[in-house]
């Protein structure tokens, strides 16, 4: 396997295509595109060589299922990992912009706006270095008229160079991002309604129409496709709020959060997708964007806009704080020194992430009330302790579900796997300490039958099963 692309032969390709920025979703578009490309060379570099190494080994830096065996069918033929980014600039005549784009924590807009540090630092370096006319395609979730700002720094050359800014934004859902770009229900690339956009448009439409059929490749004025990213991931989060909001109702009425969900979810005019209570939505997307959208708001004087979409925010803190108010008080109101084990520290299941985990809150929470905290997940360890690095109290980290609930006070499930759904509780229930809670932060357990053997049982939006 070619490990550079120096020796490639790369005039058998139809174009050059490099991604800037080899994490979830620079590294998994650019595997599907070579896959499915064979006419297309597909570079994928980034500073870190260390996560390159990963790229070019079978032990990826990120866990995603499927992406392992696409890597290996176009990895080494025409699709490669590099970290001499300058070089493959140069030569490149697609540039695909994954870079990160964290949320700004100094100066104006600290909290809430997206930081373009890394990706202005990057339109440089690709001014700095070409020597011919290049696309350039947002792939990292921007706020909107990034674009016009970046059309500025770039096409301010005397190199008679021209750059056309595409926008492309990615609609990935980390556990099912393979399958998500190999049937996506909509891929959605904006431009300049200028010659020279439309241009740039029809040459990234044409890489998609590949696989994806025409009809699902939606083509727009570039703000409307950067705008459309934030809107689409603030709704979404919006509803996971809207239904846990409604879970602390239930609890209090004795009605039951599954019931309510189905029934409103048949209703046409709202679906059923995102209609699952759970302990709180994380990951990397959805407070960043819905903070960015409420600061773009804000900008525009849009005052009771924003207001509005930081209630999705404080809905899902709030949802995380009331998970831990539960089991304290199922505890006998103190849980110091009880050891709490954490089914769960990825954000959600099938992924590694543990960005904005729910359980990032949760383990703090614990851990200021004294409480003797064990976190378990199948692919989130190491992250998690990344995460917790520094954290002062009694924490361990245990692969083995089974160990991990050995003299445990409670169980508390915070992330989905389906493993969880089928472990032996009779076998945990037996070397737990007594009572024995199950905190089920996402409704995936059966609770009749954890009842029945004899475990102290609280859902999320329904009546808690207690023999105390």
């Amino acid at each position: 396997m070619k490990r550079s692309n120096e020796r490639i032969n790369t005039k058998k390709f139809k174009k050059h295509i490099l991604c800037i920025g080899a994490g979830y979703v620079g590294g998994a578009t650019m595997a599907v595109i070579a896959a499915r490309c064979p006419q297309y060379l597909v570079i994928v570099v980034d500073i870190n060589q260390e996560k390159v190494k990963r790229w070019q080994s079978d032990n990826l830096p990120i866990y995603e299922p499927g992406l392992l065996d696409v890597v290996k069918s176009a990895r080494g033929k025409n699709l490669f990992y590099s970290a001499a980014i300058e070089e493959n600039i140069r030569k490149a005549d697609i540039i695909f912009v994954s870079v990160n784009t964290p949320t700004k924590l100094f100066g104006e807009g600290a909290g809430k706006t997206a930081d373009l540090q890394y990706w202005e630092k990057t339109a440089r370096d690709i001014l700095r270095v070409s020597e011919s006319d290049k696309i350039i395609v947002e792939k990292s979730t921007l706020p909107v008229r990034t674009a016009s700002a970046m059309e500025r720094i770039l096409n301010s050359n005397d190199k008679g160079i021209h750059f056309e800014v595409v926008s492309n934004p990615e609609f990935l859902a980390e556990g099912s991002a393979i399958n998500d770009l190999e049937n996506p229900d909509r891929v959605l690339i904006g431009a300049q309604q200028t010659e020279e956009g439309q241009n740039a448009c029809r040459e990234i439409v044409e890489i998609y129409e590949n696989w994806v059929p025409r009809e699902r490749i939606i083509t727009s004025n570039i703000w409307s496709s950067e705008l459309s990213k934030l809107v689409a991931n603030a709704f979404l989060a919006q509803r996971i709020s809207s239904i846990n909001s409604i879970s602390a109702l239930c609890e209090k009425t004795e009605a039951d959060i599954g019931e309510v969900a189905h029934a409103v979810g048949k209703d046409s005019r709202i679906g059923e997708k995102f209609l699952n209570a759970s302990v709180g939505f994380g990951g990397s997307c959805f407070k960043k964007d819905i903070l960015n959208l409420v600061y773009i708001c804000e900008s525009y004087g849009l005052s009771e806009v924003a207001e509005y979409w930081e209630r999705v925010v404080s809905i899902n803190e709030y949802q995380e704080s009331r998970f831990v108010q539960t089991i304290n008080k199922a505890l006998f109101n103190t849980i110091a020194n009880k050891r709490i084990a954490l089914f769960g520290f990825a954000f959600k299941a099938n992924t590694g992430d543990t960005r904005e985990s729910p359980a990032i809150y949760i383990t703090k929470k614990l851990l200021e009330e004294r409480a003797c905290v064990v976190i378990t997940d199948p692919k989130a360890i190491e992250n998690a302790r990344l995460e917790l690095e520094g954290l002062d109290g009694n924490l361990e980290f245990q692969a083995d579900p089974y160990q991990a609930a050995v003299n445990a006070h409670a169980i508390a499930v915070v992330t989905e796997w389906e493993a969880y759904k089928t472990l032996d509780y009779q076998s945990i229930f037996q070397h737990m300490e007594k009572p024995p809670f199950i905190f089920d932060g996402r409704n995936i357990l059966d609770h009749r039958k954890l009842f029945e053997i004899g475990f102290n049982v609280y859902p999320l939006g329904k009546h808690p099963l207690s023999h105390l």
